[in-house]
Order: structure tokens, then sequence, then C-alpha cells
């Protein structure tokens, strides 16, 4: 297997799409911060001690939108749908965080999902470290991805 991002000379560019037809695609990707229960409760109080979970799902949002201009080699694409849900999560403990986007285009949008989801664990992190510096960001990863060349892509359990 060849990797698109890379010459024939081993020198990377941005893969043409131009060729490819305007497909419908749509990427979802998850991943979580685990924290105390303690710093768990902080984050679910919601508006008394700020919105953390809003902030966050703000913060993913915009990144989706953004990730052309942090990953190097990403075309900016019109994106029709961005949407982040984040669920507290008491066996965890800590916040499970999966984004969904969707576009009408030749080229599909994991990395703005992944970018989403990466951004909102990060966003959770900030928040609520002054609580807890301990906590982890595990599991980021694409779970689904459909439309394109490559078809239908779903994540083993």
């Amino acid at each position: 297997m060849s990797l698109t991002h890379f010459d024939a000379a081993g020198q990377a560019h941005m893969v043409d799409v131009s060729g490819k037809p305007v497909t419908t695609r749509e990427a979802v990707a998850q991943g979580s911060v685990v924290m105390s229960p303690a710093t768990l409760a902080l984050a679910q109080a919601g508006a008394k001690k700020g919105d953390v979970l809003g902030v966050a799902r703000l913060a993913g949002i915009m990144a989706a939108k953004r990730t052309a201009d942090l990953i190097p080699l990403c075309h900016p694409l019109p994106i029709t749908k961005v949407a982040l849900d984040l669920i507290a999560d008491d066996a965890l403990p800590g916040i499970r965080i999966t984004a969904t986007v969707r576009t009408t285009g030749q080229t599909g949008v994991e990395m703005e999902a992944l970018t989403a989801v990466s951004v909102a664990c990060l966003t959770v992190y900030d928040m609520l470290k002054a609580a807890e510096k301990s906590m982890m960001i595990e599991g980021i990863g694409l779970v689904r991805k459909t439309g394109g060349k490559s078809g239908h892509y779903e994540k083993k359990p």
C-alpha cells in the first residue's frame, strides 16, 4: 500500500482530488477525558461553576472548521455539519466525546472529526486542570466513515 501524501520521490504533497466525484461524506470520531469522580462532579455542575461541556462543544466545532489550518496537507472543506456529544460517564469516570462531521465534496472529513474530538478533549482538560492536573486524554480514534472511493469503514469492537 502506498501513502497518498507522498510522491514517488518521497516528498510530501497535497493529494489532487480534482478528479474525484463529489459525494456525501461523513466521519465519526471518539475520545475521552478520564478524571477523578470529584472532578467529574465539577464538570457536571454546569452553569453554576461554568459550562465546561458547552465551551468544549464550541471548541470542537470551531476546530473542525479550522482543520486545514492545523494539519498541513488537509484540504479546506465546505463542512455542512459538525455535532459534538459530550457525555459524563461515572463508570469511566470522565467525559466521553463523540464528533460527527459531514460534507458533500471530493475528500473525506475524518481529520475534521478527529480534530474536533481532540480539541474538545483538550478544552475539557484546560477548563478542569485547576482541579486535577492528572486527567488523561484517551482513546481518540475514528469510529466510522462513509462516502468516497474507499466506501464505508467501521471500527471493529
